[in-house]
């Protein structure tokens, strides 16, 4: 081949390209400028509530700017040695809202709110109540029994069982942190409870516990209302069980009496001594003609 058709060649290859890439660029219309786009931690995996994070623990994703949830942590120091309050699914957002503040220090002391106690009852008994299906994270009402020695000055009869608190947060269920995968905790394992409460009530909690038994009552997590409830004795219980017939019937001509005494009493017609209803009475004078007899009567 000439040296001519080998430029001839090259030439209509060059002219092709530009071609190529001249219609190529007219297909893709101008080019649009780069979103703007922010750097956000979120969770590598499932992390539980309470666990302590780590490096290794999180990653980066990359948000439009416009999208980034209020609160993101954007740096990956920024979590690290904190504790999550919740759990976390793979790939969530981590915000601050969900970790301990900075400083404060692993294990559960990092999530007690400022001005809140974590209280923890050493009692057996107080989950046996609920079979142990009490669980870190319910509501429960706590109650105080009280035993008495039932003599004649005792108005509760022998022992008493008030409310002591309402509405409170367990926080850990014996070492539990977490509630487990069976959502049931073996109550013959269940050794203590701890209670997320004010100072006021750990008091309240630390005295119940030396004088008396307590014992939890689960709540629903969505009834929050205070309910009014009054002490039980042991006078209403043996009320309730029933006495005597003697005794009933004893109480009811009581009460019969006293709902008759109540009544107002019939005005009676006055009473008239026996000399003053002498005086009332008209002065008769019998008189006698022959045969017939006749009566006067005096005024």
């Amino acid at each position: 081949m000439s040296t001519r058709s080998i430029l001839i060649v090259l030439l209509a290859l060059a002219c092709g390209g530009s071609a190529v890439v001249g219609i190529n660029t007219l297909r893709q219309g101008p080019g649009e400028p780069k979103a703007d786009t922010v750097t956000v931690v979120v969770a590598a995996a499932d992390i539980g509530p309470f666990m302590s994070l780590s490096s290794s623990m999180v990653t980066t994703r990359e948000y439009p700017k416009g999208s980034v949830p209020p609160g993101a942590v954007t740096r990956v120091e920024d979590v690290q040695d904190r504790v999550c309050l919740t759990s976390l699914l793979k790939d969530e957002t981590i915000l601050e809202g969900k970790l301990s503040p900075r400083g404060a220090g692993r294990g559960i002391s990092s999530v007690i709110p400022k001005g809140m106690r974590a209280f923890t009852i050493n009692t057996p008994s107080v989950a046996s109540s609920v079979a142990g299906f009490i669980l870190p994270g319910n509501k429960v009402d706590i109650l105080l029994t009280v035993v008495s020695g039932g003599g004649a000055d005792d108005p509760t009869g022998g022992g008493s069982t008030t409310t002591l608190l309402q509405n409170v947060e367990i926080l850990a269920v014996d070492k539990l942190l977490v509630a487990p995968a069976e959502n049931q905790v073996n109550a013959q394992d269940l050794r203590s409870v701890t209670l997320l409460v004010t100072p006021d009530q750990a008091a309240k909690l630390n005295l119940g516990q030396n004088k008396g038994t307590l014992h939890l009552s689960l709540r629903n997590l969505l009834d929050s209302d205070p309910a009014q409830v009054s002490v039980a004795t042991m006078s209403d219980l043996r009320f309730f069980q029933g006495r005597p017939w003697d005794e009933r019937l004893k109480g009811l001509l009581e009460t019969t009496g006293k709902l008759l005494a109540k009544k107002p009493e019939k005005e009676k017609a006055p009473v008239v001594p026996a000399a003053a209803e002498e005086k009332r009475r008209p002065l008769v004078i019998q008189t006698l003609h022959g045969s017939q007899a006749g009566a006067v009567q005096l005024r």
